[in-house]
């Protein structure tokens, strides 16, 4: 199912083949096989986009994420994946996922929603940030053009993960921003067939795509990446105000969400900025909001850098429980007792994982059998 294979993706194709067996190794390789296409556009699978507005002289203004980006006729937004064709924004990916991904709903991470279901990935070509310690370059930073991609509709994605027994379908792996027309129209019909739909995003889409969205979608991931404006523009190429904005919308559609913060030593691993990220999300999100910390592992133009101390994490995660947040996690770290849920109020181990496979989980009706105080989260 995977046709780039990046570090992360690699990974997840090892880690499923011991989760589940050689057969669903072999199904990954068969499903790429499947419905590959050689065309760069094959006819009929582009779409009109979503969310622009014409401007004189055959000019488009995209109005899908925080760059609100002007487009000559011709020429493609700053995603790589929207062109103003003829005076109309096409997207270029549409029925064009990179591949079809199966693995645990952990693996997103998502770790409130039906703890170790299957989930079925969808992603594309490319991204709108430029981010320097990207795992998944090779995906976000190339153009449709530069990756071979499958051939499946999004009547034929929701299909495929039903085949495979996935309970849910997950846009993530490169920004699924870029490729909105496509994860819409998927979770549409996803619900239909009783499928459960999420995002894991940078968190740059503008307000009204996301509300759109949130109408359908069951549960959104967000990397909030820093809490340091410079950190955005300089290692991203993007701005953190549009970030904040976005959570604020998902929390206030009262649709469940996770933050993920990967730490990168000497780049974001400052604990004052933590400790004002965790105030802001405390005043902004609520105590309940699960949050990750994350280990960086070096990755594309930032190899140079270490691999982030486990003990960096663990302060981490000691302020944000200092400042009251519920359910914090350490991520990347195979066997580290935050990989698991405890109860808030008793204390018990609710949820035990060791990094992505699930061990047990005593949560019921969204409760702590032990002394019944409500878990946030999905659970059904």
């Amino acid at each position: 199912m995977v046709l780039e294979l990046n570090r992360r993706s690699f990974l997840k194709r090892s880690f499923l083949c011991f989760l589940f067996g050689s057969a669903s190794s072999h199904l990954l390789s068969s499903l790429s096989q499947s419905k590959e296409t050689d065309s760069p556009f094959p006819k009929g699978f582009d779409r009109k986009a979503m969310f622009f507005k014409r401007a004189e002289n055959n000019l488009i203004h995209c109005e899908l994420c925080f760059r609100k980006c002007l487009i000559p006729e011709g020429r493609r937004g700053f995603c790589r994946v929207r062109e103003n064709i003829a005076g109309e924004l096409r997207s270029l990916v549409y029925g064009r996922p990179g591949g079809l991904q199966i693995d645990p709903i952990e693996l997103e991470p998502m770790y409130h929603m039906v703890p170790g279901h299957k989930n079925l990935c969808v992603y594309t070509a490319s991204c709108n940030f430029r981010c320097k310690h990207c795992h998944n370059w090779s995906i976000s930073q190339s153009t449709p053009e530069q990756i071979k991609a499958l051939y499946y509709t999004p009547k034929e994605i929701v299909e495929e993960a039903s085949r495979q027994g996935c309970q849910s379908i997950s846009h993530s792996i490169n920004e699924p921003t870029v490729f909105y027309e496509m994860m819409y129209d998927v979770v549409q019909i996803a619900k239909k067939r009783g499928l459960l739909t999420l995002c894991h995003t940078n968190g740059g889409m503008a307000k009204n795509p996301m509300l759109e969205l949130l109408r359908s979608m069951d549960g959104v991931t967000v990397d909030l990446k820093s809490f340091n404006q410079k950190f955005y523009q300089e290692i991203s190429e993007a701005r953190l105000e549009p970030v904040l904005e976005t959570l604020k919308v998902i929390h206030d559609s009262n649709k469940h969400l996770e933050i993920v913060n990967l730490i990168i030593p000497t780049l974001n691993d400052h604990m004052d900025d933590i400790k004002k990220m965790c105030k802001w999300i405390v005043e902004n999100l609520g105590r309940n909001t699960p949050l990750h910390f994350t280990r960086f592992s070096p990755s594309y133009k930032m190899t140079h850098l270490p691999y982030t101390p486990i003990k960096t994490l663990d302060e981490a995660r000691s302020i944000a429980m200092g400042e009251g947040i519920k359910y914090v996690y350490v991520g990347n770290v195979v066997g580290h007792p935050a990989n698991s849920t405890y109860c808030p109020k008793c204390g018990k181990k609710l949820i035990e994982r060791t990094h992505f496979i699930l061990l047990k989980n005593h949560v019921k009706n969204g409760l702590c059998p032990f002394c019944n105080e409500k878990i946030p989260g999905i659970w059904s």
